[in-house]
Order: C-alpha cells, then structure tokens, then sequence
C-alpha cells in the first residue's frame, strides 16, 4: 500500500497547490485588461446586428472567424443549423469540459435608444417582425468570444480541452423546426472521443451590476408551450343565441385556468405558473367567429405537479367548452426539462466564482420560473447555470427592465466577470476533478 504524507506535508501540498492556482489567474489580469474592449465592441456590433434563431448566419460566422484566426484545433459550423462548436486543447493533459453561449434575438422592436440599437426586420413565423437582443444572447457570444481568446493565448496555463458552444435558437425554433440545444445533443456536441464530462453557461439579468447569483439544485423551471383551439359556430354579434360563441368561452378558461395553481396543486411542492400570452379570433366586431386560439406557456418545478397540471387543464377546458356547446383542442409541447445545478460541482467551484466576482458579488438567488433549454445539456453530464447581473450603478433588483423588455440592457462593465468566469471554470476544473480520484 501506498503510505500517505504525513499531515503537515499534506498542508503544504494543499497550500501550494492554491497558490499556485491562485497566482495563475492573477497573472491573467493583463490578458482580461486587454479583451475587455474588444468583448464590448463585440457586444454591440451583435446587438446592432440581431437574427433570429436558426437564422443566426452572420453571427455564426462572426464566431468561426474569430476562433479561426486564435488558431483553435478544431471549428465546426452547420451544427443543429448555425451551431459553432471550437475546440482548443491545452498544453497540458487533463478533462474535457465545455462553455456554451446562446446567439439568437427575439422579435422585439428595441426601445433603448441606444445608439447601436437595431433597426433590423426579419420573418418570423409568416409575419415581418423587428428583430432585437431583448434576452442578453448578444452579450453571451461577445463574452464567451472573450473567454477564447484568453485562453488561446494562454495555453500553457490550460490542463485539458475546452469545447466552447455558440448554440442557436435557445428561445425555441421556428414552426416546423428542430432546434437549439436539443437538437445540438442530438447531433453529437456532448458525445465522441472528445466528450466534455462538466458544462457550464451565464446568463445575463437584471440584478447589482457584476454579481453572479447561483442555486444548487433546481434553478430555473421546466417550461411547456401550450395552445388551446377553441370552435364555435358563427353568427351575427347581435343575436349571439343562435350560434356558439368561442371568445366567450375563451375567456371563461382563461379566468380558470389561473386557478389551477392556487386551488388545485400542493404548491408546497414548488411554484406553478400558467400564462395566456396570445389570443387570436374574430375579424370584425359584430361578427361572432367559427374559433378562437390561444397561446400560452407553463411553468412548474416538480415532476409530478407538471404532471397533475396538465391533465387539470386538459379536463378544465374540456369541460367549460361542453358546458358551452363548444369544442375545444390543448396541444402541450415539451419546451425544456428543470435546470439543474450539480451541487458537488458548484460547492467545489464556489472559490472560482467568488475570484471571478468577489466574495461579496456571489450569492445564492431564489428559484427562477424562467426556462433555458441549457436543460438539454444537464440531463447528459453535471454543470452550472449562473446568473450575471448587469444592472447600471445605483439601480437595485428589479428597477431595471427585464430580460425579453424591448427596454432591456446591460452594463457593459460587468460583462468582464462573465469572461472571468468562463475562464476561471476552465482552468480550475481539472484541479478540482483531480480533487476527486484516490491517491
């Protein structure tokens, strides 16, 4: 049998091994002075420049060139769509791991003002729409841009293989179409000899400019598209007894369905949240129409409360359009499964992102009803999901405009932790995996 090191030596050899992790990253000051810049310039020219997902061209390539010329051992394009996935491997032996970052906008017409705020028009789902990066992606891809120029030019301090992931359609694919990150676990990213055994993505938020804000477990919620299809019989508005009318119905399941979650699940097992975000029916105001449609989304944490949700609404609308003389037809789509932080892997890295941060910009958040399809990715191998808050000075939680908000922005001075963080994940991952094989 191996004998062990005496105690003291033990200590020494842990103390050394800090330090010189530590003293590593600090030697990496210069390189995050110098990128910091060029991630803002970045920032914006994709922020001016927004594409819907799996429409993401310009900024794919905007991605492959950038890893091209740091001389990455391997770019690959065209996955799930508009995917880039860029492989650079360290100067010393060590894990696979992965930094993902999301590049699609969201049609939202920009309100900021600000002077490269976009003006770009697109289709989507049949309708001409402006186009902005109302959800923060544009600055994901800038700082993850960032984090791979670090690291390409710091290789010699790089233990192991980092796979960096520009996913598209994180917001959810186009009718008719396969997409985001789904379809990217579909097509191989997390599989092959060069498999990533940790994952790790920022998102940006609302909250004190520069904090990254974290849960262990549960984080973010499940989220399910729901469409509901309601059909009458038409006739004219002003004798509404002789034919059924749907916008009536509609607007009685739309009250019901509101009390699902507060009468109808154990809310002791995590919130549950049921939103109608689109109703279309009718064409003229004396005219009672054929159907109304309604389109909305879910949100639950709990597995079994998903599931009690679904056949409670199902049976509900059921049965207010049979009350009614109506039919009604609920579609409900999958969109992605619970975010879930390892709680091994985020108590191990707690030292990396309190670096990346400070120790008093890291805190714990409360559950999110949010969704991120990052979900895919964490059903597969371990990971974090952490919140960078972007918030100006002087502006608190919840005073800013939120994510999707055609008002929303970000403080670009806080995007350099988000670079520091991806950074920090990748050098310190080996170190903390090696932490855990026997001696």
């Amino acid at each position: 049998m191996k004998k062990l090191p005496t105690p003291c030596i033990i200590c020494l050899m842990m103390l050394t091994t800090t330090v010189t992790a530590q003293d590593d990253k600090q030697g990496l000051e210069a390189a995050f002075a110098a990128v910091e810049p060029k991630v803002i310039e970045w920032r914006r020219d994709i922020h001016q420049h927004p594409e819907l997902s799996n429409r993401e061209f310009r900024t794919a390539k905007k991605v492959a060139d950038h890893l091209r010329g740091l001389g990455f051992d391997e770019v690959r394009t065209g996955i799930a769509h508009t995917g880039v996935v860029g492989t650079l491997k360290g100067a010393k032996p060590g894990p696979v791991i992965a930094l993902r970052a999301d590049m699609d906008a969201l049609p939202v017409r920009e309100q900021t003002g600000l002077p490269f705020a976009s003006t770009v028009r697109d289709e989507y789902n049949g309708e001409e729409v402006p186009v902005m990066h109302a959800c923060g992606h544009d600055t994901h891809v800038a700082m993850l841009m960032g984090a791979a120029e670090v690291l390409a030019t710091n290789r010699e301090r790089l233990a192991g293989t980092v796979k960096f992931i520009f996913q598209p359609a994180e917001e959810g694919p186009p009718a008719g179409e396969e997409g985001g990150a789904s379809l990217m676990v579909k097509e191989g990213v997390l599989a092959g000899l060069d498999a990533p055994e940790a994952i790790l993505a920022l998102h940006v938020w609302p909250n004190t400019g520069g904090t990254l804000a974290y849960r262990s477990g549960g984080f973010l919620a499940a989220a399910d598209n729901l469409r509901i299809k309601v059909v009458g019989r038409q006739t004219h508005g002003s004798s509404p007894w002789r034919g059924v009318d749907p916008i009536y119905v509609a607007a009685q399941i739309m009250v019901a369905l509101q009390g699902i979650p507060g009468r109808h699940l154990d809310i002791t097992k995590g919130p549950a949240v049921i939103t109608i975000g689109s109703v279309h029916g009718g064409v003229r105001g004396n005219i009672i129409p054929d159907e109304v449609e309604m389109v909305g989304t879910i949100r639950t944490f709990d597995p079994e409360t998903r599931a009690l949700l679904h056949a409670k609404l199902r049976s509900t609308v059921r049965a207010l359009a049979e009350a009614n003389g109506a039919t009604a037809t609920v579609t409900i789509e999958s969109y992605a499964p619970v975010v879930r932080n390892h709680p091994e892997l985020l108590r191990k890295m707690m030292p990396t992102l309190r670096w990346a941060a400070g120790d008093d910009k890291v805190m714990e958040a409360s559950l999110i009803t949010g969704a991120e399809d990052f979900a895919f990715y964490l059903e597969s191998i371990p990971g974090l999901y952490l919140m960078l808050g972007v918030n100006d000075p002087g502006v608190a939680s919840g005073e800013a405009p939120a994510n999707h908000s055609p008002f929303f922005d970000a403080n670009e001075a806080a995007l350099i932790t988000g670079v520091r963080t991806l950074v920090g994940f990748a050098l310190d991952y080996a170190r903390v995996a090696a932490a855990d094989k026997p001696m």
